[in-house]
């Protein structure tokens, strides 16, 4: 018999037990659905999401917390928190008492775990669900530590309107991280449970400040006398609630990443997010409508990303605010052009003075054009790069094949998207291939990482993605070529880059429909990019006008350190450079010489000029002249003494762009007569502008038309290029006219070529 009241407690208790594991409390679970906050890294929300109800819930840790805010809290509802198992029966003794006394509920006996219980599962205010909530607060003690019971409270706790917990209470009212309250403040936000609705300091700031008094009276020994008197003078300012919207889309999209976490924290710094996005808004005002913009700012060290701005305005529908640029798939234009010339370094085919042709060319059939639609004739890589020349960029991709550089791009991070069924051609860097903002941005800082790319990190504990671009010397090459300058640096700053240690490059992809702007500073790659989400055309827009200025304000308000020193990394060296050949000055006998430049050489090489593409033969030739007259003649054909004299030739699309200075010293003397070329090539001689003459004015007849010229050549062979003051005009078939019109007076050079290097010009006035 001395065993049966045991038996009964043990049979209560396995009762207990059991109805516990079949109605379990409705503890919050990661997959339930729920209010998230995305931070940045320093704990500020960027954007809330609401649950289902569509409350505003900002989860924190208890560390998170002010500690007088958990003082006040505890001190004004629950002071015997951490010793009772979730029910306090003097509490709830002296709460019975006291309403029986006074007819109506004096003072609350519930515990904090009890307010969690009814933060959970609501229940009525009857003796039956005052049960209820006695029985779930004890099986949440059961479940939870005191310190997980608090922090539900912490989350949970309504704080007026949309407002759940202390952390949205804190940012939504005094604009601040809960961890940061005064006593003031914390007696402020500990009492609002009571009434939310009554208390929000918002709207009742009277009604809000004589309930905080009651829990400061009710600190008296537990916080100083000084500090509760201070607090009391401290008045009651709420600013008005609204919902925290930092980078929206970059939210929004580590939300999808990351659908069950309560809390995403980011790698985003708050202040720089801030000012990306008030550059980008300063600009719209200039902007067409449904124009947008998107910007990204990567640490180069990290990876980590700290500010990413996916639209230039989150609010402006029209602008295809919802449209995240930073992952869009668009043509970059020009942008892959400092990584062609890098691996072509790489590949031993050019140095950083390498002769290239920026004439009218054809490749297989291949036409590129320059943007404006001129030529400079000779180029360097250095300057071909830095004003963005698009024939020799097509000419350097013809020698590394178009789909080896599409191979190594995607070795080192970065791939191109190519139209459906194509493969990769020419065309790619010229904007015939797509990529992300995202994309070019990790690539472009491998400039500043010893040639070594990596992916944009959105998570601090994200893996590291790193790739090997370019070797660290080619990065370093092409950096230093960027920075010292060219036509975009001069538009924007009077050349910034140098100055600043900042190199970027734009783009422009066909029809004006992206512009772009990829730059790198020893801590920082930035992207931008402005154009229509929809793809229409914006004419006029090109990165250099548009992309650029604002790619070098963004440099300017997140980092304005001076830049470090640097000196070229093994491997890299300088060296006097000979054109036409391309080879040292040293070895180069100075008849050969025509040019010297200083270049960049990589690992000791000095490769020459490319092959001829018109003509065959070799660059080093021996030529002959007659001794009496210096002109021209061959074995065979002299009537006198003939000499050999070597010469170096000069890439016969070149031949028509050299001055005359440079030509006479460049190209061969006349024929002797009676000897000609015995090759079948007429040296420039054979292709004639005809009905035109040197020197030759063009007079319009008073106020009539413009002057309209029928142009014409003998001679040619194939298809004729003709260029005004450099800019191509026209092509057609050899032996057909081509009619130009002159709109406005002036000086005028008229070049005409063939495919096989033969010119002819003339310089004209119109009056």
């Amino acid at each position: 018999m001395s065993c049966t009241p045991r038996l009964w407690l043990a049979a209560l208790l396995a009762l207990l037990l059991l109805a516990d594991q079949l109605l379990p409390p409705p503890l919050p679970t990661r997959s339930a659905p729920r209010a998230q906050l995305v931070l940045a890294r320093d704990g500020t929300p960027l954007r809330a999401f609401p649950d289902r109800e569509h409350i505003w819930r900002h989860p924190v840790r208890l560390d998170e917390v002010s500690p007088r805010y958990i003082e006040g809290l505890i001190g004004f509802e629950d002071r015997a928190f951490w010793w009772h198992p979730g029910v306090n029966p003097w509490a709830l003794l002296r709460a019975g008492v006291l309403g029986l006394q006074h007819g109506r509920i004096v003072s609350g006996g519930s515990t904090l775990t009890m307010q969690v219980a009814r933060l959970l599962e609501p229940t009525p205010r009857t003796a039956a669900g005052k049960l209820r909530q006695i029985a779930r607060a004890l099986q949440i003690e059961l479940r939870c530590s005191k310190r997980e019971i608090l922090e539900l409270y912490l989350a949970f706790a309504p704080m007026g309107g949309v407002l759940e917990g202390v952390e949205a209470a804190s940012r939504a009212y005094l604009g601040k991280p809960a961890q940061r309250l005064s006593e003031s403040e914390a007696a402020l936000l500990a009492v609002l449970p009571q009434a939310p609705s009554l208390l929000r300091p918002d709207r009742h700031p009277e009604r809000a400040r004589a309930a905080r008094d009651k829990v400061l009276d009710r600190m008296a020994g537990r916080w100083t006398a000084r500090a509760i008197a201070d607090a009391r003078q401290e008045p009651v300012i709420a600013q008005p609630v609204r919902e925290p919207l930092l980078a929206p889309l970059f939210a929004e999209r580590l939300r999808r990443l990351q659908p069950h976490a309560a809390r995403i924290e980011s790698t985003l710094d708050a202040a720089m997010q801030q000012m990306v996005e008030q550059l980008l808004a300063s600009r719209l005002g200039i902007l067409p409508p449904r124009v947008s913009m998107a910007a990204l700012v990567m640490d180069n060290e990290t990876l980590e990303v700290r500010a990413y701005a996916g639209s230039a305005d989150f609010t402006d529908t029209e602008r295809f605010a919802h449209v995240d640029m930073v992952q869009a798939v668009r043509s970059p234009g020009s942008a892959l052009k400092p990584f062609l010339y890098g691996l072509a370094l790489d590949e031993g085919l050019i140095h950083s003075e390498s002769l290239l042709a920026d004439v009218p060319q054809s490749f297989a059939g291949y036409q590129p054009g320059n943007f404006q639609a001129s030529f400079s004739g000779p180029a360097g890589v250095s300057e071909a790069l830095q004003r963005s020349l698009n024939v020799p960029a097509v000419e350097v991709l013809e020698r590394l094949g178009p789909q080896r550089f599409v191979a190594l791009l995607r070795r080192g991070g970065l791939r191109l998207e190519l139209p459906p069924g194509a493969t990769a051609n020419l065309s790619v860097i010229l904007g015939g291939a797509a990529v992300s903002l995202e994309g070019l941005v990790g690539a472009y800082s491998a400039l500043a990482r010893a040639g070594v790319s990596g992916r944009p990190r959105y998570f601090a504990d994200s893996p590291l993605v790193e790739s090997r671009m370019l070797s660290e010397g080619a990065a370093f090459i092409i950096r230093d070529v960027l920075e010292s300058g060219g036509p975009v640096a001069r538009l924007v700053d009077g050349g910034i880059g140098s100055r600043r240690g900042i190199a970027w490059k734009t783009g422009t992809s066909f029809g004006f429909r992206d512009a772009w702007a990829v730059g790198v500073s020893d801590r920082h790659t930035v992207g931008v990019w402005v154009g229509r989400p929809d793809g229409t055309p914006n004419p006029g827009f090109f990165g250099a006008n548009i992309a650029a200025p604002l790619l070098v304000d963004i440099f300017s308000v997140i980092d304005d350190s001076p830049p470090a020193a640097r000196v070229p990394p093994p491997g890299v060296g300088s060296a006097r450079i000979c054109w036409p050949l391309g080879t040292r000055s040293e070895g180069t006998p100075a008849a050969l010489c025509h040019q010297q430049r200083t270049a960049w050489i990589l690992n000791d090489t000095a490769p020459p000029t490319f092959p001829d593409r018109l003509r065959t033969g070799s660059a080093r030739r021996i030529d002959y002249r007659d001794s009496a007259t210096g002109r021209r003649v061959r074995p065979g054909c002299s009537v006198g003494d003939m000499r050999a004299v070597e010469m170096a030739r000069w890439p016969a699309a070149l031949e028509a762009w050299l001055d005359p200075a440079l030509r006479a010293r460049a190209l061969p003397p006349p024929w002797t007569v009676g000897c000609s070329a015995g090759d079948g090539s007429n040296a420039g001689d054979g292709l004639q502008i005809v009905g035109l003459s040197n020197g030759e004015t063009i007079r319009r007849a008073g106020n009539g038309p413009p002057a309209r010229l029928r142009l014409e050549a003998r001679g040619g062979e194939q298809e004729l290029i003709w260029l005004l003051n450099g800019r191509q005009v026209g092509r057609v078939p050899a032996r057909q006219a081509l009619t130009l019109s002159f709109a406005e007076p002036g000086s005028f050079q008229i070049t005409v070529m063939d495919q096989t290097g033969q010119h002819d010009r003339v310089e004209i006035s119109v009056r």
